[in-house]
């Protein structure tokens, strides 16, 4: 869960610092709940970390390009958002964020490192200060007696991993398929979800020269169906991490590669079905969803068809 509030129309974390609120706990004295004042709060998906190498290893400018296409491409209608995070592991250096909902990370090791300590309690080199409870600091409630740090380079090995996976493969492409992907483009979806991106080349140096892209990554094409911009459809969360006040109802477009294997579609898994997660979409994309809406029952089983196959 996230949640917050807004003090003079400007979202403020809970005491503590942090808008994260766990749902389990080692000790049932610190088991986190929403305090009543927090009156914005929002569940939240996990995002599959499929196929994450190529998407680290896009470079910069191909998201800034993108951003500036579609604004271009609809007359101003879409508006994807960069937004520049830091790279924790190069200080001082900032990259387009491109990991999480709201795009809070740009490298893969600044995910990591923020995953273990935000998401299992666990320090490390990156961020080495304990998390308080609601302003509390934990350490009485630790059942080791040694402060839950990463002294093994854990988080190097997520990274190591999730660098190694592969995208997620596609499922049969039949003729009615390839009729809903000639829909899917009509009507407008891909502007936001788009098909095809491609990696900077092996030898790369990125993330402030801490990572430097490998022949396995360098110089491919993939088909993420995701700008990795914000947008407001008007689905958005009312939270706020790394992208400032104008992004407090913005979300990360989802990639829609394995999509198939989702059974709850939204950030917040509130969609169980493909139409209501379409019917869903406004604001930035009120014009794919007339679009939708247009279709005939016909065209509508080609494009769900094709969503299928992702």
């Amino acid at each position: 869960m996230r949640a917050g509030h807004l003090e003079h129309g400007v979202f403020v974390n809970p005491e503590g610092g942090s808008s994260l609120i766990h749902d389990r706990a080692t000790d049932r004295q610190i088991q986190q709940r929403i305090p009543a004042s927090e009156d914005i709060h929002a569940f939240r998906m996990s995002t599959s970390l499929l196929g994450l190498g190529y998407v680290e290893a896009v470079d910069d400018q191909t998201l800034l390009d993108l951003a500036k296409q579609e604004t271009k491409l609809t007359d101003g209608r879409v508006h994807g958002q960069a937004i520049m995070v830091p790279v924790l592991e190069a200080p001082g250096v900032s990259r387009v964020g491109r990991f999480g909902w709201k795009d809070q990370h740009a490298s893969l090791l600044s995910f990591s490192s923020d995953a273990d300590l935000n998401e299992k309690g666990v320090t490390n080199r990156f961020l080495p200060t304990e998390n308080l409870y609601f302003g509390r600091l934990i350490d009485a409630f630790n059942q080791d007696t040694t402060e839950p740090n990463d002294t093994e380079g854990d988080i190097d090995s997520y990274t190591s991993f999730m660098r190694a996976t592969q995208a997620p493969a596609r499922g049969e492409i039949t003729p009615e398929v390839q009729a809903g992907e000639v829909i899917f483009r009509k009507i407008g979806c891909d502007v936001c979800h788009t098909s095809t991106l491609q990696t900077a080349p092996a030898g790369t140096s990125l993330n402030g020269g801490m990572f430097v892209v490998p022949p396995a990554l360098g110089g491919k094409t993939f088909h993420p169906f995701s700008d990795f911009l914000l947008h407001d459809v008007e689905t958005g969360d009312g939270i706020v991490q790394n992208g400032g006040q104008e992004t407090r109802n913005k979300l990360r477009t989802a990639p829609l590669w394995g999509l198939r294997t989702r059974g709850r579609l939204l950030h917040d898994g509130s969609a169980s079905d493909l139409t209501t997660a379409i019917r869903r979409h406004d604001g930035e994309a009120r014009f794919a969803h007339h679009g939708f809406r247009n279709l005939e029952r016909g065209e509508v089983r080609s494009l769900l068809a094709f969503l299928n196959s992702l």
